[in-house]
């Protein structure tokens, strides 16, 4: 899977040391971090896991960093 948007099983082992998928779960949810299950374990978003360490995405569209007088 190369989309970037995604964070799948095999990235969220790492990401949180744990190798069976329950265990990732856990740590998901104690995390508060949302995530989809799937066949091969658990499939969250980059989003998801942003949004959870409290950082804040930079709108595409910069005029949105102008304010209109």
């Amino acid at each position: 899977m190369t989309n970037q948007a995604l964070v799948d099983t095999e990235q969220l082992k790492t990401l949180t040391g744990y190798r069976r998928p329950g265990d990732i779960e856990r740590w998901l949810r104690t995390h508060g971090i949302r995530f989809f299950p799937s066949k091969n374990g658990p499939v969250t978003t980059t989003d998801s896991l942003n949004s959870a360490l409290g950082v804040k995405t930079k709108p595409a569209d910069d005029s949105a960093d102008f304010e209109f007088i």
